[in-house]
C-alpha cells in the first residue's frame, strides 16, 4: 500500500541533501576568461521548471550539435548509442537474425539496460507516435539536421513527462528559428568495401513580414547498403576473417554425472544434424551425404563429437555466418515548421513531419532442417543405392534426413518499411498575471505510423513437406508429389538430395512470390499544455512552479496474410494469397514470419505540478533549493497511476562544488502489444498437480488486466564545476539505484499451471486443463509478477585548455563519460525461478564498465583545422553470471545454474579518429575513421550454429571510413 505523502516526503528529505550543475557539455562551450553574461531563463529536459539560476537535481548529459558533428555518423542514433548510459538500444546491426520480432531496422534507445520500453524519447519535449505496436519511437524518423542539442536525462522523469521514463528521457531539441541555408553531404564504406553509405541533408529558414512569419524546411536522405550474407560455410562476410564457427557444445548426462561441465565453448564447430545438400541422420545409412548430381558419399564428421556438435570435419553447410552483419538501410525525412509571432513574446506554430525508413536483410541462408525430415524409402529422388539400403535397413520404410537446403535459389529476405506522418499545432510565449511573468506552451499532435513487413523467398512448411515427398507416377513415369490433394492444389516436386538445380516450378510452389505480410497502423493523438513561472519571492530566492495537463490516445490495428494469420475478415484469401486446401486455415504455415491480426486502444488523462523552492542562500553555507513534482494519471485500461519526484541541489561553500540528490516514483503503463497482442496458437503439453501430462493449446495473447509498472529511482551526485583553481574543468559523479516492481513479463504454460495449483487466482483465469481432450488450453499472457533492480555509478568529465599558454595554436578539449553497472538483477517472480544478475553478462546489454573518452584539438592551421581522437571501452565480463565455471569435479548443473568450462568473456577497446577543415566561413570538410584498429568483435557462442555476435555490446562492422562536406550560409 502506498505510504501517505507526508511520510514519503520525510523519508525522501533525508536522502535529499543535494545539488546539480548544467553538465560539461554546456560548460565546454565557452572559455572561463570570457566576461560572465547575464543568466538567461532556460528549460533543461530533466525538469519542467524554467527559471533563472535553477539547477535541476536530475543528472542530464547534453550533446550539442558540435558534438554530433564531430561524431560524423550517418544517423544521430549511431552517435547516441555510444554514450555509456545508453545500453540495450536496437538498430540496424541488431536483430538481423529475426524474421518475426517486428523491431528489425528500428532505431530505438535504451537507458540503463532497462529496455527501450522504459526510455521515453521526445522531440522538442513532445511525444512522438510509436514506430511499432510497443509504442517505441524510431529516432531515424526525426529531422536530424535541425537538432541543436540532445538532452539525455539519466534518471526517472515520469513526474515531469509521464509514462515510460523509468530509465530516463532522451529529448531532441531542434533549432526553431533557424535562418539561412545549410547542408551536409557525406559518404563512406568499410575497410572491406561494403556497407557503403551516402547522406544528403539540407535545411533552409527565413523570416518574412518583418520577421514575424518564420518558415523552416529540411529534407534528409541516408542510404547504407549493409553487409550481405556470405552464404554457407565457415566464412566471413566481405573478406572478414574472424568468424570461426563458434558454438556451445553440450555434454551428455553421463558426462555431467562424471563431473564434467555441461557446456564447453568450441570453435570450428560442425553441426551433425544436417549437411549442405542433405544428410541421413539415423539408422544404418547414417552419415550418408549427397553431393554433386545427388551422388551419395560418406559425410566427413569432425572429432570430439558430443551432442549435436563435432569439431572440424565438413562445415560447408554451416548456416551461422549467413546472417547479415548490418541491414541495408534507407531513411528519408521531410520536415517543416511555420510560426507566426503574435507579438514579441508569443507565437503560434505548425510543424509537419513525413519520414520513411526502410531496411532489408537476410536472417539466414537456406532454411536448415536439423534431422527432422521423414523421408520414405520410395522417394523418387533417392539414388538407387540409397533407396535399396533404405528398403533393407529401415523396417518402417522411413529414414531421417537433415539439410541446409543450399539448393534454394535465394535466401530468406525481410523488408520492413515504416512511414510516419506527424502534425503538431501549438503556441508558446509569456503573459503577465498578478504582477508575475508566466511562460506557457501548448500543443495538439496527431501522428500516424504505418509499418509494412514483407518477407520474400521463404517457404510454406506444408507445401515444402508435400514437395519433397515425391514419387513416380505409375501412369506417366513422371516424378510428382505423393499427395493427390496436394497435386490438385498445384504441388510440384523438388529434389533436396545433392547439389542439383532446383525444379523452378517446385520452388515457386513452396516459396510463392507473395510471402508473409504484416501491415500495422498506429495512431497517436495528444493535447498538452504547460505553464511555469514564479509564484512568490522567498527569502532565498523566487519560488517557481510548473504545472500542466495532457490527454493522449493511442490505438493500433495489425493484420497479416491468411497463410500466417489464418483466414479471417482482416486477412481473407486474395489473389496474392489464394485459397489452398492443403494449408491450415488457422495460420502458422510459413517457415517463419507468421504474423497475426490484432487491434486495441487506450487513452490517458494526466496532470502534474512541479515546484522549485530555494531554501538556503548564505555566504557561509552556500545556496540550496528543493525540487518537488507530482503527476496523477488515469488510464482507460490500467486504471490510476501516480509518479512523484523529490530532489534538491546544494551549491556548497567549497569553491565550485555542488551536490545533488533526487528520489522519485516512476511508472510505465502497459503498451498496446502487452494489452491487446494478437492471438497465436501452438500445441503443447503440461503436467497437472498429479504429474500427468495433458495436451493443451498454448494461446499466446495479450492481457487487458495488466497494471502499470512502478519504479523507485534514487540518485546522489557530486559536481565540481570550474573552480577558481581549475577554470574550464567540470567533473560529476552520480550514484543511482532503480527498483522496478510489477514488471510486465510473460510466463510459459507450465509456470501458469503451477501458479494456479499454488492458489494464484489471477493466473487461474488463464488456465483450463480439466476438460475433455481437445478442449484444454492455457492463455500464455504477460503478468505483473517480475521485478528489476539496477544500480551503478556514472562519471562525466570535461576540460578545456587554451594552448596559447604553451605557445601552441588553438585549444584542447578533453571529455570523458563512463558508467559502472554494479547490479542489473531481473527476478521473474515465479516459484521455482531465481533472480538473474545481468551486470557483466556479455550475452546481454549491460557490461560492468562502459566508457567513452575523447580528445579534441581545435584551431590548428590558423583556426581552420580540428582533430579529435575517441576511445570507447567495454570491460571484460562473463558469458553468464548464473553459470558455474569448472573443468572437473563439477556439481550437477541445474536449469538456473548450468556449468561451463570457461565463463570468461573479454572486453574491447575501439579507437575513432576524426577531423574537420574550414575551407572558408561557409564550407567545412571533414573525415572520420571508426574502429581505427579494425578490432574484431568478440564472438559469443550459442547452443546452435549462429553468427555468435552481440552487436548490442561489441562492434561487428569493422573499420569504417567517412568523408563529408558541410555548408552554412
Amino acid at each position: 500500500m502506498q505510504k501517505p505523502l507526508q511520510r514519503t516526503m520525510i523519508n525522501l528529505a533525508v536522502a535529499s541533501a543535494c545539488g546539480m550543475l548544467a553538465m560539461p557539455g554546456h560548460a565546454q562551450q565557452a572559455p572561463a576568461e570570457q566576461p560572465q553574461e547575464e543568466v538567461k531563463t532556460v528549460t533543461v529536459s530533466g525538469s519542467r521548471i524554467a527559471a533563472r539560476g535553477f539547477t535541476q537535481p536530475t543528472p542530464t548529459t547534453t550533446l550539442s550539435s558540435a558534438d554530433l558533428d564531430k561524431s560524423a555518423k550517418p544517423n544521430i542514433f549511431e552517435s547516441l548509442i555510444e554514450l555509456p548510459a545508453l545500453q540495450g538500444s536496437t538498430g540496424r546491426t541488431t536483430n538481423t537474425f529475426s524474421t518475426s520480432s517486428g523491431i528489425q531496422g528500428l532505431s530505438s534507445l535504451s537507458l540503463r539496460g532497462l529496455g527501450t520500453l522504459r526510455t521515453l524519447t521526445l522531440l522538442d519535449g513532445q511525444r512522438v507516435v510509436g514506430a511499432n505496436v510497443t509504442g517505441v519511437t524510431d529516432v531515424s524518423q526525426f529531422p536530424q539536421l535541425l537538432v541543436k542539442r540532445v538532452d539525455v536525462v539519466t534518471g526517472g522523469a515520469s513526474a515531469s513527462y509521464g509514462s515510460d521514463a523509468i530509465g530516463g528521457v532522451v529529448n531532441f531539441i531542434t533549432d526553431k528559428k533557424f535562418t539561412g541555408f545549410k547542408a551536409n553531404v557525406a559518404g563512406g564504406e568499410t575497410k572491406y568495401h561494403d556497407d557503403k553509405s551516402g547522406t544528403l541533408q539540407a535545411a533552409w529558414g527565413k523570416g518574412f513580414v518583418d520577421d514575424r512569419l518564420h518558415v523552416t524546411l529540411s529534407g534528409e536522405f541516408t542510404k547504407q547498403n549493409g553487409i550481405d550474407s556470405p552464404g554457407f560455410g565457415q566464412v566471413g562476410a566481405g573478406g572478414r576473417t574472424w568468424y570461426n564457427n563458434p558454438a556451445l557444445q553440450e555434454s551428455t548426462k553421463d558426462m555431467q554425472a562424471a563431473g564434467l561441465p555441461r557446456y564447453r565453448s568450441i570453435v570450428n564447430a560442425q553441426h551433425i544434424q544436417y549437411a549442405k545438400y542433405g544428410l541421413i541422420t539415423n539408422g544404418p545409412l547414417k552419415g550418408t551425404a549427397f553431393g554433386p548430381g545427388g551422388t551419395p558419399y560418406p559425410f566427413q564428421y569432425g572429432t570430439d563429437c558430443v551432442g549435436n556438435f563435432c569439431i572440424g570435419g565438413d562445415r560447408s553447410g554451416s548456416v551461422g555466418a549467413g546472417t547479415n552483419l548490418a541491414m541495408n538501410f534507407k531513411r528519408q525525412v521531410a520536415y517543416t515548421r511555420v510560426s507566426w509571432d503574435l507579438d514579441a513574446d508569443n507565437e503560434i506554430y505548425v510543424t509537419g513531419n513525413w519520414a520513411q525508413v526502410t531496411s532489408a536483410f537476410s536472417p539466414n541462408p537456406g532454411a536448415a532442417k536439423q534431422g527432422n525430415l521423414s523421408i520414405r524409402c520410395d522417394n523418387a529422388y533417392l539414388p538407387a543405392s540409397v533407396a535399396a539400403g533404405c528398403a533393407s535397413g529401415y523396417p518402417s520404410g522411413v529414414m531421417s534426413v537433415g539439410t541446409a537446403n543450399a539448393e534454394f535459389p535465394a535466401n530468406i529476405n525481410v523488408h520492413p518499411t515504416r512511414t510516419q506522418r506527424r502534425l503538431v499545432a501549438g503556441a508558446n510565449g509569456k503573459f503577465k498575471l498578478f504582477d508575475k511573468e508566466w511562460s506557457y506552451d501548448a500543443y495538439a499532435e496527431h501522428g500516424e505510423n504505418k509499418t509494412i513487413i514483407r518477407v520474400n523467398d521463404i517457404t510454406l512448411n506444408p507445401r515444402y513437406n508435400f514437395a519433397i515427398d515425391a514419387i513416380k507416377d505409375p501412369a506417366t513415369g513422371q516424378i510428382v508429389c505423393r499427395s493427390a490433394a496436394a497435386r490438385a492444389a498445384g504441388c510440384q516436386p523438388i529434389n533436396i538430395f545433392g547439389d542439383v538445380p532446383i525444379n523452378m516450378p517446385g520452388w515457386n510452389y513452396i516459396a510463392p512470390s507473395n510471402g508473409p505480410l504484416q501491415h500495422t497502423d498506429s495512431t497517436q493523438n495528444v493535447v498538452s499544455a504547460n505553464i511555469n513561472g514564479d509564484v512568490a519571492q522567498g527569502w532565498a530566492g523566487p519560488i517557481s512552479v510548473a504545472f500542466g495537463a495532457e490527454w493522449r490516445r493511442e490505438d493500433y490495428s495489425v493484420f497479416g496474410d491468411p497463410y500466417g494469420a489464418g483466414v479471417a475478415l482482416e486477412s481473407p484469401y486474395t489473389a496474392a494469397h489464394p485459397a489452398d486446401p492443403t494449408l491450415s486455415t488457422t495460420g502458422d504455415n510459413w517457415f517463419a514470419g507468421n504474423y497475426h491480426n490484432g487491434k486495441g486502444a487506450f487513452n490517458v488523462k494526466e496532470a502534474y505540478v512541479e515546484f522549485n523552492i530555494p531554501f538556503l542562500k548564505s555566504a557561509t553555507f552556500g545556496e540550496a533549493n528543493l525540487n518537488i513534482a507530482d503527476r496523477e494519471e488515469k488510464y482507460s485500461t490500467a486504471g490510476k497511476a501516480r509518479a512523484w519526484k523529490l530532489g534538491a541541489t546544494w551549491q556548497t561553500p567549497v569553491d565550485g562544488l555542488r551536490v545533488r540528490a533526487v528520489s522519485s516514483k516512476d511508472v510505465r503503463a502497459p503498451n498496446l502489444s502487452e494489452l491487446f497482442a494478437a492471438m497465436t496458437v501452438t500445441n503443447q503439453a503440461v503436467n497437472n498437480n498429479q504429474g500427468q501430462s495433458i495436451q493443451i493449446q498454448q494461446r499466446n495473447v495479450g492481457n487487458p488486466s495488466l497494471k502499470p509498472e512502478e519504479a523507485r529511482n534514487n540518485s546522489f551526485g557530486l559536481v565540481l564545476s570550474q573552480p577558481s583553481w581549475a577554470r574550464n574543468f567540470n567533473f560529476s559523479v552520480d550514484y543511482y539505484d532503480i527498483k522496478v516492481k510489477n514488471v510486465i513479463s510473460s510466463l510459459n504454460p507450465q509456470q501458469e499451471v503451477d501458479l494456479c495449483y499454488g492458489g494464484n487466482q489471477q493466473v487461474c483465469s488463464a488456465v483450463s486443463i480439466n476438460g475433455p481432450a481437445g478442449t484444454n488450453y492455457v492463455l500464455a499472457q504477460s503478468f505483473n509478477f517480475a521485478s528489476l533492480h539496477t544500480r551503478g555509478v556514472d562519471f562525466e568529465l570535461a576540460y578545456r585548455k587554451n594552448m596559447g599558454d604553451f605557445g601552441l595554436p588553438g585549444s584542447v578539449t578533453l571529455r570523458g563519460l563512463a558508467s559502472r553497472m554494479i547490479h542489473s538483477i531481473s527476478d521473474p517472480g515465479v516459484p521455482g525461478t531465481t533472480p538473474i544478475e545481468g551486470a557483466g553478462a556479455m550475452t546481454g546489454a549491460t557490461p560492468k564498465w562502459k566508457a567513452m573518452v575523447s580528445q579534441s584539438w581545435d584551431g590548428l592551421l590558423g583556426g581552420r583545422l580540428g582533430l579529435s581522437l575517441t576511445e570507447r571501452w567495454i570491460s571484460a565480463g562473463k558469458f553468464n553470471n548464473e553459470y558455474i565455471e569448472c573443468q572437473t569435479n563439477c556439481p550437477l548443473p541445474t536449469a538456473a545454474h548450468p556449468t561451463i568450462y570457461d565463463n570468461h568473456m573479454p572486453g574491447a577497446v575501439y579507437f575513432d579518429l576524426g577531423g574537420n577543415y574550414n575551407v572558408n566561413q561557409q564550407v567545412t570538410a571533414y573525415f572520420k575513421v571508426d574502429n581505427l584498429a579494425d578490432r574484431a568483435p568478440v564472438l559469443v557462442p550459442q547452443t546452435n550454429l549462429s553468427l555468435a555476435l552481440n552487436p548490442a555490446v561489441y562492434d561487428s562492422v569493422g573499420r569504417t571510413y567517412r568523408v563529408g562536406l558541410r555548408v552554412n550560409f
